[in-house]
């Protein structure tokens, strides 16, 4: 069973003595610290007040800004669930059909026609090179 332990902290300028449960005084000092960033601001800006005033402002700016990273944090919640959504539907959905590519098919006529003309140049470059020769 845990044990009280007391922990000394400080919030704006003043010491404070406050009980809490064995192995849980680093989250004790983590909040007072979070709550003493707050109040330094408060005693900067207006200066002395009394204590439960400054407890009070302190732990409302805390508020505020919690409240405001919850709203964020349900945001960013729903963003992640529309995403989710949207990426069960992407998987679950066919896959797109393949692409038809249509390639040119030379007509029989045209290739025989232009390997008739390679076999006349063919002559005709032999007849050129044989009279060339000749002369």
């Amino acid at each position: 069973m845990s044990q009280q332990i007391e922990v000394s902290i400080s919030i704006g300028g003043r010491s404070f003595e406050v009980a809490c449960q064995e192995g849980e005084e680093q989250f004790l000092i983590s909040a007072a610290t979070l709550l003493d960033n707050e109040a330094q601001v408060l005693v900067s800006q207006i200066g002395r007040m009394p204590e439960t005033r400054l407890l009070l402002m302190s732990g409302l700016m805390l508020a505020d800004k919690t409240v405001g990273l919850e709203e964020r944090l349900r945001a960013a919640e729903d963003r992640i669930g529309d995403l989710q959504t949207q990426l069960r539907a992407l998987q679950d959905a066919p896959p797109p059909e393949p692409e038809r590519v249509e390639v040119p098919v030379i007509p029989a006529d045209v290739t025989d026609a232009l390997a008739e003309m390679a076999a006349r140049a063919e002559a005709l470059a032999e007849t050129v090179e044989e009279k060339t020769r000749g002369s």
